[in-house]
């Protein structure tokens, strides 16, 4: 199975939910898509139906899973492979408290035997392929020395693919939200982890908000991963098939992707017994920097959730964004 990851979406909790997904989806066709980090012991104890299941419109989709305990991962990766995800991926960055406390994500660092073993694991489970994503590095570990070592020790167990946020996680004195902004970023270690591993395909994560920021880490490395400016401005993502996959298929207008969005909203209310919130929330961004953005976001946030909210209600939200004003802002 081949997976083009010269573009994608990270993984973010309480974000990259499948809603999130599909509204992305009308926005690129190419861009590979993660999921939220779903921990081993929610797949195998938690249902997972309730945790797997996705619209098959969100392809190319991975799944990202958090566990440090072989067999664990092992069985989670055969579970998932009745919902033929395009790649399965292993989180060994995410500095919270609540995963440190479940010994994996970035303390996994530490132990890059461990993870070797636990991707060796997955790699006999899974039927799609398995990735890593990773930091520079952890607290006081030497920068690329560290870096280079776990990388080799975890690709010598069978992993191909690394997707490297360009900064440290401090386990310790700083918050998730923190760790995403306070260390450096140092994107020249994640171009050298490339010249040195050329065998290795290596993305690059971290701070990146622009189409033309992307073109040039492209230069250096084989994928971008964009993080927070494709939730916050969604509507970033709108030239990627164009630019990077050659795809000549009209760019949907930002008033196209929520008139797309209506059938699956109206879906999900019939069939999921879900709120208008739990779509929406996800597309409060789509106007970013257009004249009516604030009004978008607004009429959006103190509607959703009343009783008997449904399309109608982001038809009234729309009226409030001049579609003329929209494309010629964004021009």
């Amino acid at each position: 199975m081949t997976v083009n990851r010269r573009i994608s979406v990270a993984p973010m909790m309480d974000w990259t939910d499948r809603h999130d997904r599909y509204f992305l989806r009308q926005i690129s066709r190419h861009t590979l898509l993660y999921t939220e980090m779903v921990t081993t012991g929610a797949i195998i104890h938690g249902g997972a139906d309730r945790h797997l299941r996705y619209d098959a419109l969100e392809h190319p989709v991975a799944l990202q899973l958090g566990g440090s305990n072989p067999d664990d991962l092992a069985r989670a990766c055969e579970i998932a492979n009745d919902y033929a995800y395009d790649e399965i991926n292993l989180n060994c960055g995410c500095p919270s408290d609540r995963v440190q406390n479940g010994a994996f994500g970035a303390c996994l660092m530490a132990t890059p035997d461990v993870v070797a073993n636990c991707v060796k694991a997955m790699i006999g489970a899974s039927d799609a392929p398995v990735t890593v994503k990773n930091r520079i590095g952890i607290d006081d570990q030497e920068d690329y020395p560290s870096l280079k070592r776990f990388v080799e020790t975890v690709a010598d167990a069978g992993c191909k693919t690394f997707i490297v946020h360009a900064r440290k996680a401090w386990l310790n004195g700083l918050s998730p939200k923190e760790n995403r902004e306070v260390p450096p970023l140092k994107y020249e270690l994640v171009y050298q982890l490339k010249q040195e591993l050329p065998e290795l395909e290596i993305l690059i994560n971290g701070g990146i908000r622009t189409l033309n920021e992307t073109e040039e880490h492209l230069k250096q490395v084989d994928g971008v991963m964009i993080g927070r400016e494709a939730y916050q401005n969604p509507y970033v993502l709108s030239d990627v098939d164009r630019r990077f996959y050659g795809d000549k298929t009209p760019v949907p207008s930002r008033h196209q992707v929520v008139e797309a969005m209506l059938p699956y909203i109206d879906e999900h209310l019939k069939s999921d017994n879900g709120t208008l919130g739990h779509v929406t929330r996800h597309m409060l961004g789509l106007f970013q920097h257009m004249r009516g953005a604030k009004q978008w976001r607004r009429y959006l946030s103190e509607n959703a959730h009343r009783k008997g909210a449904g399309v109608d209600t982001v038809r009234e939200a729309l009226a409030l964004v001049s579609e003329e004003d929209a494309e010629a802002l964004s021009a």
